[in-house]
Formats: structure tokens, C-alpha cells, sequence
């Protein structure tokens, strides 16, 4: 029986809960400004609760989600995206990445290990890089998440890169299947102010070490890259667009992704399923590929 892990980004939970003036004094006024202004038009809880009940239906063995649950970093949106992991399963079976706006401010990074730790820890309670094993999966999480000045959604990875080799190696050595979770693209057509920094010291590292999947969000788009592993190999890297905005109000409609992977090591499969919901707010399938 193949292993079966869902995919899905850029939660985005509305609305945002009541922000005092005193919250706004930082980056977050911007924040706030953009989501009155327009973001507020494109995430619907409605929206997202189809996504989920969908994907639940799908009945994957473990679930991947690769950021931007907050807006803002308002200290009530931890409560309520614990909420939102709490229903897609237990801790166990649901692995959590931070994006930008969960780290939107420094003090977001100890709402998020507060609310949602025991989603974002590896089996041996360690965190970024965490390692988890599920199947013949090791899903390795990563951090992109930092505190930024206003106007800008960089994310960077520092020191998690020199840690990320030896876990590719003995996940490897181990005959596993390595899933890397990332909240940042490793390659992206977006301006600077929204990429990874530290992108290319990255890939240096899947180039020499190898990964056979990698899963991001961020750019709330359908996107599948190929980016140079060793030997030749190439590493699919996959995005998926954001699993609340309404139809044809974001640069992809929402949507979620399911892989199912069997074989062995040198004879892996990976068969993903695109499914979105279209104009009539319905959720099917898109499309299926082979990586």
C-alpha cells in the first residue's frame, strides 16, 4: 500500500480577531492596513473549511503544513491555528513549517512554540531542523520564518543548513524516502523582498547530499521545480497554492496536494493529485502526475 501524506499552505485563518492600537505599534500596522484593505477579500474560512474536509475524506496517513497560519502575529492567532492543527489530527500526524507571518514580529516566535510545538518537533523532541519518521518517510522540517522590516517577506534558513546534510545522509543511509518541509520557495519568480535569502545554500546542499521531495508554499501558486541533486538526480520541489482564498481572487485557486509514495530506495514512486476547488466551490480533482 502506498504511504499516502497531504499537502497544503498558507492557511491565512479569518478574520483576524480584534487588534488593541497598542498591538499595531510595530510592522503589524502595515499588516493590518493590507488585510482591511485587501486580504480580508481573499481568505474565506468557508473556503478553507472545504479544503480540509476534502483532504480529510482523502484519508492520508500524515499531513504537511508549510506555513502562514497567522496574518499578523496577533498573540490570538496562536489560539486559533492550534485550533485549526488540533482538527486536522493529532500532533503526531500533522507536521507543521512556520512562514513569515507566523514570525511576523520577534515575539511571534514564542507564540508559535507556546500553541503549535508538538507539531513542530522531530521525534526526538528536537526542533529546526526536527526529524520525523512516518512510513518509509523521514519528513525533515525547516524554519524560514524570521522577523522582517515592513515591506518585506524574506525568509532565511542560518545555521539550519549546516545540520541539513547530515540528516539527508542518514535518512538516506536509513532507506527512507526524504520529504523536506520549507515555507520559502528554493526558486521563485517573486521579488527579492519575498524570497529566500539564503536559497542558493540550500540547494548547494540538496545538490550534494540529495532529497526526493521538497514541499514549500508562500507563493500561492501550483509550482513544480526541478532543482539538481547528485549524480544528475533531480529533486522535485513543490508548491502548493493557498488552501483559503476564494476562486479567482489569488494567483491560483485554492487548492491542496496529495502524494502517494511506494517502492524501495533507487525505485521510489511518487504520484501526485492536485486537488482544488473551482468556480462553483467545489473540490476535485485537477490533475495527477508522476515526479
Amino acid at each position: 500500500m502506498p504511504f499516502t501524506l497531504a499537502h497544503l499552505s498558507d492557511i491565512h485563518l479569518a478574520p483576524l480577531p480584534p487588534a488593541h492600537v497598542l498591538d499595531l505599534g510595530s510592522k503589524r500596522i502595515t499588516g493590518y492596513l493590507n488585510w482591511q484593505r485587501k486580504r480580508r477579500f481573499v481568505h474565506d474560512p468557508a473556503v478553507l473549511g472545504s479544503i480540509v474536509a476534502d483532504l480529510k475524506a482523502q484519508a492520508p496517513d500524515h499531513v504537511a503544513v508549510t506555513g502562514d497560519i497567522a496574518n499578523i502575529g496577533l498573540e490570538a492567532e496562536y489560539a486559533a491555528g492550534r485550533g485549526f492543527l488540533d482538527a486536522l489530527g493529532k500532533p503526531e500526524a500533522v507536521s507543521f513549517v512556520p512562514g513569515n507571518h507566523d514570525i511576523y514580529v520577534t515575539e511571534c516566535a514564542g507564540f508559535a512554540a507556546r500553541a503549535w510545538g508538538p507539531f513542530m518537533a522531530g521525534d526526538d523532541g528536537e526542533t529546526f531542523p526536527y526529524v520525523r519518521r512516518r512510513g518509509p518517510l523521514a519528513i525533515i522540517g525547516l524554519s524560514t520564518g524570521v522577523p522582517t522590516a515592513p515591506f518585506q517577506a524574506t525568509g532565511e534558513l542560518g545555521s539550519q543548513i549546516g545540520a541539513l546534510g547530515a540528516l539527508l545522509d542518514r535518512a538516506r543511509a536509513d532507506n527512507l524516502f526524504r520529504v523536506v518541509l520549507i515555507h520559502h520557495p528554493p526558486v521563485s519568480e517573486s521579488p527579492a523582498y519575498k524570497r529566500l535569502t539564503d536559497a542558493d545554500a540550500f540547494m548547494r546542499v540538496v545538490a550534494r547530499h540529495g532529497a526526493d521531495l521538497i514541499l514549500h508554499g508562500h507563493d500561492h501558486r501550483d509550482m513544480l521545480n526541478y532543482i539538481e541533486g547528485p549524480d544528475g538526480a533531480r529533486v522535485p520541489a513543490v508548491g502548493v497554492p493557498s488552501a483559503s482564498s476564494r476562486p479567482g481572487m489569488d494567483k491560483d485557486d485554492p487548492a491542496y496536494h496529495l502524494y502517494r509514495i511506494d517502492g524501495a530506495p533507487g525505485a521510489w514512486r511518487c504520484e501526485m493529485v492536485v486537488r482544488g476547488m473551482d468556480e462553483d466551490g467545489v473540490v476535485k480533482e485537477v490533475k495527477r502526475a508522476v515526479l
